[in-house]
């Protein structure tokens, strides 16, 4: 199964958004594509639950950082909750656990 099939996202009313499966090089497009929409839907936080995700590279650690940006530009808070240990690796060992708050 390629990493594209496993790539998932589930907004809830709450402005809670779900992020399953692989954030990599081939699935951070299609993430990316669909993501524009959140920023501009409501108001308050957005939070990013990423306990369902299953890998993550240097490529979804830059999409947590555009999301991040994308927030503030909308004026919105990003946080990011539920971060599996292998991304928080990833974020340690690029520095950014505290510009992400995790």
């Amino acid at each position: 199964m390629s990493d594209s099939a496993q790539v998932g996202a589930l907004e809830r009313h709450d402005g809670t958004v779900v992020i399953s499966g692989s954030l990599t090089f081939q699935t951070v497009p299609d993430f990316f594509a669909r993501s524009g929409e959140w920023f501009r839907e409501a108001d308050g936080p957005l939070v990013f639950d990423l306990a369902g995700v299953t890998l993550a590279d240097s490529a979804g650690v830059a999409l947590l950082l555009e999301w991040l940006r994308m927030a503030r530009a909308a004026g919105r808070e990003a946080r990011f909750v539920n971060t599996p240990a292998q991304v928080h690796t990833q974020l340690e060992v690029n520095g950014l656990t505290q510009a992400l708050g995790v």
